[in-house]
């Protein structure tokens, strides 16, 4: 018999040790998931806010240089209007004091009306004389106003963006354009605003593109020239969009990427981040908060260890108790009985009973906290997030059903007039009466405020105009409030149908009920119904 006792003693103790690390590690774990969540998040939207405010930054910094780059030509334009008898030889010498002295432009050249180029700095680029082709050069010398060309292969063989402005004679004759090409893909203006810092350390970037997607600038240069237009924020930068969001780029590669668009050249500025550094920071967070927290476990696995060794013998009972519930297996009725039966040992009688209303506590919770999360508690049906459930699970069955927005007519007056108390017992009452007309197999949920939502399925929408229909006259021919008539507005749509996206299918929903708001209330609207 002592043989057996100490044997019952070391099982419970194992046991109990057993418990307090599987629960060690399973706070560890939650706390680790809760922790690695909370901080991607925290992470995603800080690295987004500052990939945000520099891609704003340097669209400030590119607008204003573009702006300085206009006003240098419109000043020479000027200039040679105001001194229409200068020669070639001065004109050149004048393009060339402002190409060295702004520093903007690669090189200028004047090209006459015909497409000559009469004029270019430097002259080491060799096209002077030559007549610029039929392209984009062409077409802004034949437009006759100011403007910046997307890039294309000039006559030098080089990948150019040319900035034009006309240039005319005292008499409003066109003599042609003064023209400041920037080379993309050699050193210009902007390598200089842009290429510092324009790789960081923990491998952000930035790039520029042109209103047709087009790379205007970007840290790998053999890249410049080419259509980005497929990455998705790209596309969202040539149709004036600024912003930020998670993306996967061109090349495959998941980034936190922020864009602003440069308003005058219509270009865009795209700061981004490879995820994969967020992700390497979080697990470098998470390593050291496991580190942080290993000796506190141990200390804790030690105690357990040295505390079940002293007082666990008397409870082989019990151990085995607790091991059937370690093993998750629903607390039944004569288990609860079990554990509140009284013990000789003081100690096990009042462990036992402890842990019996731990465990309740526990279930009661537990069951509360589950009500409560599908549960609207005025009306006592469910609520949004059960919405929701279902909504995702029929749709992904592409189950057959119809969405039905009630609305009460005028609640605001019944607030007003008899006092939100009155207006929170007609909603549970409208419930109610609601509840007693759809089937069992039928959901009505409160939506919120003064507005339900039902679904029911198997049902299209021509079919859910009759349950509809019984709803409005019961509730209109019932006494919800003394001496006043209370009526609802509904609009109905349906899945698969009419669509397979669920925002649309209660924008359908929405818009019925609004139909049957706007044409006098107490009315019932079937969103497109058929001919």
């Amino acid at each position: 018999m002592k043989k057996l006792f100490n044997s019952r003693k070391v099982n419970l103790a194992t046991l109990f040790t057993s418990l307090v690390a599987a629960s060690v590690v399973l706070t560890l774990l939650i706390l680790t998931i809760s922790s690695y969540q909370s901080d991607k998040e925290s992470l995603t939207d800080t690295y987004l806010s500052l990939n945000y405010s520099k891609a704003e930054k340097m669209s400030q910094s590119v607008e204003s240089l573009f702006g300085s780059m206009r006003t240098n030509l419109e000043t020479t334009v000027r200039f040679l209007e105001a001194n229409e008898n200068l020669s070639d030889e001065e004109i050149h010498e004048s393009l060339e004091l402002l190409r060295v002295s702004s520093g903007y432009f690669n090189s200028l050249s004047w090209i006459d009306e015909t497409g000559m180029i009469r004029a270019i700095s430097p002259v080491s680029i060799g096209i002077k004389g030559e007549t610029i082709a039929p392209g984009l050069a062409k077409d802004i010398l034949n437009a006759r106003e100011p403007g910046l060309t997307t890039p294309y292969t000039g006559l030098s063989n080089r990948l150019i963006l040319l900035m034009s402005q006309p240039i005319y004679s005292k008499d409003g004759t066109y003599r042609g354009m003064i023209g400041g090409s920037i080379f993309l893909q050699e050193e210009n203006v902007l390598n200089q605003l842009l290429g510092n810092d324009a790789v960081e350390q923990n491998g952000s970037y930035y790039f520029v593109v042109g209103p047709k997607g087009t790379l205007l600038f970007h840290p790998e240069r053999n890249l410049i020239g080419e259509s980005v237009y497929e990455n998705p924020v790209v596309r969202k930068l040539t149709q004036g969009k600024s912003g930020m969001e998670h993306v996967t780029n061109t090349k495959g590669v998941p980034m936190l990427a922020a864009y602003s668009h440069v308003s005058e050249p219509g270009w865009g500025i795209v700061q981004q981040t490879p995820y994969s550094f967020l992700q390497a920071s979080l697990i470098e967070q998470l390593l050291q908060m496991l580190k942080n927290m290993l000796l506190p476990s141990l200390f804790l696995l030690l105690l357990s260890v040295f505390i079940a060794r002293k007082l666990a013998a008397p409870f082989t009972h019990l151990g085995n108790l607790v091991d059937q519930l370690a093993e998750g297996k629903t607390v039944s009725q004569p288990l609860k009985e079990t554990l509140i039966k009284p013990h000789w040992n003081r100690e096990a009688d009042l462990l036992t009973k402890s842990v019996a209303v731990a465990f309740e506590t526990l279930e009661t919770n537990n069951q509360r906290l589950t009500e409560s999360a599908l549960t609207d508690t005025l009306t006592g049906l469910p609520n949004r997030r059960k919405l929701d459930e279902v909504l995702t699970e029929w749709s992904s069955e592409e189950r057959l059903f119809s969405l039905l927005v009630l609305d009460i007519d005028h609640f605001k007056s019944i607030n007003d007039s008899y006092g939100h108390q009155k207006g929170d017992e007609t909603l549970k009452e409208l419930a109610a009466v609601v509840q007693e007309i759809i089937r069992p197999e039928d959901y009505c949920f409160r939506y919120g405020g003064e507005e339900f939502v039902l679904l029911l399925p198997e049902t299209n929408r021509l079919a859910a105009y009759q349950t509809a229909e019984q709803i409005r006259r019961k509730i209109e021919k019932t006494s919800l409030i003394p001496d006043k008539t209370v009526t609802v507005s509904i609009g109905i749509s349906d899945f698969p149908t009419q669509t397979r996206s669920m925002a649309e299918l209660f924008q359908k929903a929405d818009q019925a009920l609004y139909n049957s708001k706007s044409e006098g209330r107490n009315r019932i609207t079937i969103s497109d119904v058929p001919e």
